[in-house]
Formats: structure tokens, C-alpha cells, sequence
């Protein structure tokens, strides 16, 4: 975990309010999970991260889960589905999230994914590069800045196209990909730096101002420019998350995989925020992965940002 400098004293909230609560013999939530296959790994992260949220809120409501690899939607739910069920968490994949959307359940659905069909009772949850892309815009936008210069490392264009067209679908900037680095950035104008961390380390005489890059560029304990700016789930650099400390001592991972911890977190605490209280039009609150709006059938989320500096991390406030 990063050193995290605050520069306010505001403590973010973990909590939930409860409802009347729901008995065993009310409610099963059955959250559907490839537990082999090719997306089995990313999968027990994001169950660990899950069941460590569902411990620490205390909830009685049972889970049942399920294993989605090489089964078919519709019989998974024809077996599975019963009148206890109240609300369904997953599948993962895209192809799956469209499969149980086709079959049109009867139940509130949270999948952990976004698909490309739509149901109003179908909640798509995902670690979307718009949400990121949104909260990097915000960052660029107080900073003042006008001209954002993309500087990518070779061998990587690939990677972060999608980023790259959702931050200018939402930017009130222009975006300019160069081939070299700019030895010097005019007013209003921004670096935003696309690459590995080693190869972010290896660039020389960077400006110390208004230069930015993505959180898929950090890695564990080894440090970034100084002066940079990224935007990450909170979870990974902030302390307070205590069922996230658990789940990542009985299952250590990197930082990629520490993200789908948090997302397994934050997918029961909405599911929980759903289920207790069922009339409440939008539930909002600091998730592990950002700050979480649930209303009119999408979730927004808000990543948090940061600056990098010598001393540790400085938590931005947009």
C-alpha cells in the first residue's frame, strides 16, 4: 500500500445504513462466478473481496454461489433460481452479462460486467475506463488545462485506445498524440504519459507541473516522476478499509488484482444497499473504488486522484 497524505482530515465513509434488515428465510442472494477457465483468477479476487466485505458488514443474508464456467445461462438459472433468491450478483464475462439479460430474469441483477444489451432490473457494474477517463477530466479541468499531449511508449498504442476515447468524449480539451516528447509545455497545456512504470521512470527532464498518467502504469513499492497525477481506486492507497486488509492478507496479490478486491467489496455493499433498502431511488456512497452513484438504473463511479511526490501520495481534492 502507497503512503497516503491527506490534505484534509475528513475520514472517508465505509458505512452503509440499514434497513430493517431481511431473515434467511426472506432473501438469498446467488452470486454467479467462473470458478475455472480463463477467468477463474480474476474471479477468486474479486470473491475474496466480496465475502470480506459480505463478513465485515455483518449481514445474515445467505449467498450461494455458483460456478459459470462452460455453463449455459439459462439452465445455470432454470437449477438455481428459486423463490428465495431476491437478487442475483454476476456473471463476469461480457458474452455472460448478455446471456442473462437474453433470459430476462425476474430479480434484481448486479452483473460484474457491462454487456451490450440492456434491462431495467440488470444493475452493469465494471471497472470502465469512462469512469476513469471522467475523473482524470475533472483533474485536467481544474488544473486549467486547454491542450492534453499524449506521449505513449512504443509497443503499448493498443492498450489504452479505449481510455484515450472516453477521456475525449468527456474533455473540454484537445488531445494530441506526439511522437517525442515536448522538451518544454506551453501554458495550459498537459503531458499525459502512457506506459510502464519502468519506462515512465526512464524518461529524463519532465516537466515537475501538469503531467498525468494512468494507474495501470503503477507498481507495488516502486515510485513514479515526481509531480505526476493518476487517478485509482481508492482502496489501494487509502487506509480505513478494513475487510479490504483482510481479504488481502489471506489472498496477497498485485495491484491489478488488489483493484478487483475492492470491486468484490464494492459490488455487496451495493448489493446490500439494494436489498435493505429497496425504496431509496439513489444510493451514494465512498466505495472502494471510488465514490459510487446508484440511481435510475446505472452506477457511476468516481475514482479518487492523486498527486505522486517524494513524501507519499497527496489525495486530490476535485
Amino acid at each position: 500500500m502507497w503512503k497516503l497524505i491527506r490534505n484534509n482530515k475528513k475520514k472517508i465513509l465505509t458505512a452503509i445504513l440499514l434497513g430493517a434488515g431481511l431473515s434467511s428465510a426472506q432473501a438469498e442472494v446467488l452470486v454467479i462466478l467462473p470458478e475455472s477457465g480463463p477467468m477463474a483468477r480474476a474471479a477468486s479476487s474479486i470473491k475474496q473481496g466480496f465475502s470480506s466485505a459480505y463478513i465485515a458488514s455483518g449481514s445474515k443474508i445467505p449467498l450461494k454461489f455458483v460456478n459459470s464456467d462452460q455453463m449455459k445461462m439459462s439452465g445455470l438459472l432454470k437449477k438455481h433460481v428459486t423463490k428465495k433468491t431476491q437478487m442475483i450478483v454476476g456473471p463476469l464475462s461480457v458474452s455472460e452479462v448478455d446471456a442473462i439479460i437474453s433470459a430476462k430474469p425476474q430479480i434484481k441483477v448486479l452483473t460484474l460486467n457491462e454487456g451490450n444489451k440492456k434491462l431495467a432490473n440488470v444493475l452493469q457494474f465494471s471497472l470502465a475506463k469512462r469512469d476513469d477517463a471522467g475523473a482524470l477530466a475533472a483533474v485536467l479541468h481544474k488544473d486549467q488545462i486547454e491542450e492534453v499531449l499524449v506521449y505513449r511508449e512504443l509497443g503499448t498504442e493498443n492498450e489504452n485506445e479505449l481510455f484515450l476515447m472516453a477521456l475525449m468524449s468527456q474533455a473540454e480539451h484537445t488531445l494530441n498524440v506526439v511522437a517525442e516528447k515536448p522538451k518544454k509545455l506551453k501554458k495550459n497545456q498537459g503531458l499525459l504519459l502512457l506506459g510502464s512504470n519502468g519506462w515512465l521512470n526512464s524518461q529524463s527532464a519532465l516537466p515537475k507541473k501538469r503531467i498525468y498518467t494512468l494507474a495501470n502504469a503503477l507498481e507495488q513499492y516502486k515510485p513514479l516522476p515526481a509531480g505526476i497525477k493518476f487517478c485509482d481506486s481508492p482502496a489501494v492507497h487509502e487506509t480505513g478499509w478494513y475487510d479490504m486488509k483482510h481479504a488481502y492478507a489471506a489472498q496477497p496479490v498485485s495491484l491489478p488484482y488488489q483493484r478487483l478486491l475492492a470491486f468484490g467489496g464494492d459490488a455487496w455493499q451495493i448489493t446490500q444497499s439494494l436489498l435493505e433498502n429497496p425504496k431509496t431511488k439513489a444510493h451514494v456512497f465512498e466505495g472502494r473504488t471510488g465514490q459510487l452513484n446508484v440511481q435510475s438504473g446505472q452506477i457511476r463511479r468516481t475514482p479518487h486522484c492523486y498527486l505522486y511526490q517524494a513524501k507519499g501520495l497527496m489525495l486530490l481534492q476535485i
